[in-house]
């Protein structure tokens, strides 16, 4: 029996997805809340958000994602980065899904994926878990109602976290696997409730779509001044660098938090919503993105709260370090309903440096930029994935290495191009560790990070003091009213200056080491600008 609304000519039984039990199609979000609630999904929490745990599966599974192997898509996916699972495999991975589907209920989302109409996906979300067909109904972008009449999906996700792969017979790692088919369009996700994979398997489809037609796609969060969309920023960055808490500006509309695209016209939000993290989420520091979390229809994800009074506990991590909450754009009170704006006149790159070696912020010439966007330097902090339990250095290139199914350079040379035709400045920012290394030091205190990017975004900064730092070569203020001078020079802040050179040169030595894997396809002014 079918529920809700729908094109009558694309329902899953003209896709082939058939006998199923009840299909509910496009419920919105009070549908959504009472059939989680009432399937014993999770529980309604202070205000009507909704509080859900996902089980054995907190984080991603970044080594249990897959591309189907096909010619179509042989020679431009980037095959030391996707794991390759053979087409036959995949047919009956998909086969066996439907199989273990008959009989049981389902949701399904029709939405957009992209605020630009004339770039847009048109995606199909089929998840078993009511609660899963609200996180990505605030996640994606959602027609008008009238707009589902003729909603065609060009792409069909189906997630079923009851479903476990047999790795033998489908060509996988373990009973979880995230597997994606540019031929057949479609998605695949089984054996894990973490909703994360919903969005991040169709932001991985729009990474590779997208640079097809000269569009950057960007993990990374943008605003723009207040009635100004020309004044525009982006902020690349991690999960767990600050791309949503830095870009939740008061000062500035919000276009997005977590994923982008750049092209010809300007730079668009690829979701209609936020998935910020909440552990040791604060009223004072962030209390927009703190409100949302007694919103109704709000989904809080692996939060300890009170059984009597509902009331969360945002410092506690006994669960996960990856405690987050998703809701749509329109919570914050500066959010951009369009989502989009004009170009970047700053790009922000934002590093969790464990080391304690990074200044809090830099200026970069377009090849410094390159040679840092490339490099995707930061550390992965605790609950991010599976296994993380504290911050580890690592390599992530273009500031999302697990979702960029093309090379690297593909999305480089995108981004140097719109970087220097369109005169944009770049920026280097550790919000990471300052005075030692993780377990000496102490994290970079969120006041100043937000008092120096408040300067470049407006301008101000560029008239300070400038020294070239000897490690990266790249320009560091030396002084900003308001901010502790110390923090400008990392060297000063440590009680061993001595101690300072050498993880400076340990650190040096890593980027080295980990960039010779660019060098033959990149150009001589990158290479150039690599170190020093």
């Amino acid at each position: 029996m079918n529920f809700g609304r729908v094109n009558p000519a694309q329902t899953l039984d003209a896709q082939g997805i058939t006998g199923l039990g009840e299909v509910h199609y496009n419920l919105i979000e009070p549908a959504l809340v009472e059939a989680a609630v009432t399937r014993g999904e999770g529980r309604l929490g202070r205000g009507g958000a909704f509080l859900c745990s996902t089980g054995a599966f907190t984080g991603r599974s970044p080594k249990d994602k897959f591309v189907v192997r096909t010619p179509s898509v042989e020679d431009t996916i980037w095959w030391e980065n996707n794991a390759p699972m053979d087409p036959a495999a995949f047919d009956r991975l998909h086969a066996d899904m439907l199989e273990h589907m008959k009989g049981r209920t389902y949701f399904v989302q029709d939405l957009f994926a992209g605020a630009d109409p004339e770039l847009r996906l048109d995606v199909r979300m089929v998840t078993e878990l009511a609660w899963h067909g609200l996180f990505i109904r605030h996640m994606l972008r959602r027609p008008e109602r009238t707009e589902l009449d003729s909603f065609v999906p060009e792409w069909t996700v189906i997630n079923c976290p009851s479903f476990k792969a047999d790795p033998a017979r489908h060509g996988c790692r373990t009973d979880t696997v995230i597997t994606l088919n540019f031929d057949k369009k479609l998605i695949l996700i089984a054996n894990t409730e973490y909703a994360g994979e919903n969005k991040k398997s169709v932001f991985t489809l729009l990474n590779y779509i997208l640079p097809g037609k000269g569009v950057m796609a960007m993990h990374c969060s943008a605003n723009h001044a207040i009635g100004n969309t020309d004044d525009a920023a982006v902020f690349f960055g991690l999960s767990g660098t600050g791309k949503t808490t830095l870009s939740a500006d008061p000062s500035r509309t919000l276009i997005g938090d977590d994923e982008h695209g750049w092209s010809d016209k300007g730079t668009f939000n690829f979701e209609g919503g936020c998935y910020a993290k909440t552990i040791n989420l604060s009223p004072e520091a962030e209390p927009e993105i703190y409100a949302t979390t007694s919103k109704f229809a709000t989904v809080v994800e692996n939060m300890v709260y009170n059984e009597e009074t509902l009331e969360l506990d945002f410092d506690d991590d006994s669960l996960t370090a990856n405690t987050r909450c998703a809701y749509p754009l329109e919570y914050i009170s500066n959010a951009s309903a369009t989502g989009m704006g004009g170009h970047p006149k700053n790009v922000i790159m934002l590093t969790c440096d464990a080391f304690g070696v990074l200044p809090p912020i830099a200026r970069l010439t377009p090849a410094q930029a390159m040679y840092h966007f490339l490099s995707g330097f930061t550390s992965k902090v605790a609950g991010t994935e599976r296994g993380v339990t504290e911050p580890q250095p690592t390599f992530s290139t273009c500031f999302g290495a697990p979702f960029m199914p093309r090379r690297p350079e593909v999305y480089g040379k995108l981004l140097q191009e719109k970087i220097t035709s369109l005169g944009a400045t770049c920026w280097l920012v550790n919000t990471g560790w300052t005075g030692g290394a993780y377990g000496t030091g102490k994290r970079m205190p969120i006041k100043a990070t937000r008092a120096l990017l408040t300067a470049a975004l407006d301008g101000s900064l560029a008239n300070v003091t400038f020294r070239k730092d000897p490690n990266f070569g790249f320009e560091v203020p030396t002084e900003l009213h308001g901010v502790d001078s110390s923090l400008l020079d990392p060297r000063s802040t440590w009680a061993d200056p001595a101690a300072y050179d050498a993880q400076a040169k340990k650190l040096v030595e890593m980027f080295a080491n980990n960039f010779a894997q660019y060098v033959p396809y990149i150009d001589a002014d990158v290479k150039a600008a690599a170190i020093g």
